[in-house]
C-alpha cells in the first residue's frame, strides 16, 4: 500500500470526470497503464476503449475537476491513510475478479496476507437477542479457525461482528459507505478506532464523502467483492443485507443464511434466501465444511511430517493446497500430463495426503 501522493492525484482527477466510473476508469487505465496518460490522451484516442463513447471522451478532456483532485491530495496528506490502486500487486487478489473492483481504495489500518482467508457478515440494524447472540457464536468460532471478519461498520448485526472479532482476539475490516473521514454511524467511532489496530477501515469514497443512501450498496459489492462468502445473520425482506447476499452470488461466491423465527419480520430475508438455496448454518462448522477451508485448527501437514515422495508427487503435492483445483490447472503447473497427474493424485489419496472433490478438483488434505 502507498503511504505518498505520488500519482494519487491523477487517479482522483480522472475519478472527477462525469460519466466515467469505476469500470470505465479501470478500463481506461488498463489501456493507458497509467490514470496520467488517460488525461493526456487525445479524445480520438480515448473512444477506441470499449464503453467509451465520444461524451465520456469530452468529460474527460474538458470537465476533470482538478481543483477538487488538489483539495483531495492535501486531506491526504493530513489523514493518516494509506492508498491502494488495482494495478498494484498488494490490492487484495479476489476483490479484482469482481466485476466492478474500485479502482482505488482509502485504508486506515493495514490489509495482511491473513485476511485472504475472509468472511463477511452482515445483518439487519435491528439485531434482536437471538441475532446478537449468533453473531459473537459463529463469528467467535471463525476467528478461532483463523478467519477475518468482514463487514459495514453499521448498527445492529454489522457492529456485533466487528466487536466479536475483536474480543475473540481476530481480524476485522470494515467497508465504509462514507469517506474515511466520517464515520457512520458516529455512535461507531470508539469502534473504529480499535477496528484500525486489528485490521483496516476501507472505503472507496473521497474525504468527505458523505453517508449518503446511494453509496451503501457499492460499499456492500466490496464487502463480499473481499469474501469467500457472505453470512447474512437476521434481515427483513427489504434489508441491505440482502443486497450484499445478491452481490456476492453475482461474484461467485458462497452465500449462508442463519435461520430464524418464523415469526419474525428480522427473519423473513434470512429465512427467504434459505428457500432459495442459500445454505443453512448455525455453527461455524457449517460453513467451513461448505467452502473447504484449510484452517490452523486443521494444520496442513508439511512435507517434514511426511515420508519422502517421488519427484512427481512431490511436485503435484506442492501445487496442491486448501482451494479445489481442477486437474487441468494442476497438470499445466506441474509440467505434467493429465495422465501422469492423475496417477500421482491417486497415490496421494492412498497416502492421505490428497482429496478429490466433485467436478475433478483435488485439494491437499
Amino acid at each position: 500500500m502507498r503511504d505518498k501522493i505520488s500519482d494519487l492525484y491523477y487517479w482522483i482527477a480522472l475519478s472527477t470526470a462525469p460519466n466515467v466510473g469505476s469500470k470505465r476508469l479501470v478500463a481506461l487505465v488498463k489501456q493507458f497503464s497509467t490514470p496520467q496518460r488517460v488525461l493526456e490522451a487525445k479524445a480520438r484516442e480515448l473512444t477506441q476503449v470499449e464503453d467509451i463513447g465520444e461524451i465520456t471522451a469530452s468529460s474527460i478532456k474538458q470537465q476533470v475537476d482538478w481543483k477538487e483532485a488538489e483539495r483531495q491530495v492535501k486531506i491526504f496528506e493530513t489523514s493518516g491513510c494509506l492508498w491502494i490502486t488495482f494495478c498494484d500487486p498488494d490490492y487484495p487478489a479476489r476483490l479484482k475478479q469482481i466485476p466492478d473492483p474500485p479502482p482505488f481504495l482509502f485504508v486506515r489500518g493495514s490489509l495482511t496476507d491473513a485476511d485472504d482467508l475472509a468472511l463477511a457478515l452482515v445483518g439487519s440494524r435491528l439485531a434482536t437477542d437471538y441475532g446478537k447472540s449468533i453473531t459473537r457464536k459463529i463469528t467467535a468460532e471463525l476467528v478461532a479457525r483463523g478467519v477475518t471478519i468482514i463487514s459495514g461498520l453499521a448498527t445492529g448485526i454489522d457492529s456485533y461482528a466487528h466487536q466479536a472479532a475483536l474480543e475473540s482476539g481476530g481480524r476485522t475490516i470494515a467497508v465504509l459507505g462514507s469517506g474515511l473521514d466520517i464515520v457512520y454511524p458516529a455512535e461507531n467511532k470508539s469502534l473504529a478506532t480499535r477496528i484500525e489496530k486489528n485490521g483496516a477501515l476501507v472505503s472507496e469514497f473521497l474525504f468527505e464523502t458523505k453517508p449518503v443512501a446511494e453509496n451503501f450498496p457499492r460499499r456492500n459489492r466490496i464487502i463480499s467483492g473481499l469474501s469467500l462468502g457472505v453470512i447474512v445473520v437476521e434481515a427483513p425482506a427489504q434489508s441491505g443485507a440482502l443486497l450484499t447476499a445478491q452481490y456476492a452470488l453475482e461474484q461467485n461466491r458462497e452465500v449462508f443464511a442463519v435461520p430464524g423465527n418464523l415469526g419474525k419480520k428480522t427473519s423473513e430475508g434470512t429465512n427467504n434466501l434459505i428457500r432459495q438455496g442459500a445454505k443453512l448454518v448455525t455453527r461455524a462448522e457449517d460453513i467451513l465444511e461448505e467452502i473447504r477451508i484449510l484452517t490452523p485448527a486443521e494444520p496442513r501437514k508439511v512435507l517434514a511430517d511426511i515420508p519422502p515422495l517421488p519427484a512427481e508427487e512431490n511436485k503435484i503435492y506442492k501445487i496442491l493446497s486448501g482451494e479445489p483445483l481442477h486437474i487441468d490447472k494442476l497438470a499445466a503447473e506441474s509440467n505434467l500430463s493429465v495422465s501422469q497427474a492423475l496417477t500421482g493424485l491417486l497415490n496421494l489419496e492412498l497416502r492421505g495426503l490428497a482429496r478429490q472433490l466433485s467436478g475433478k478438483h483435488f485439494v491437499r488434505v
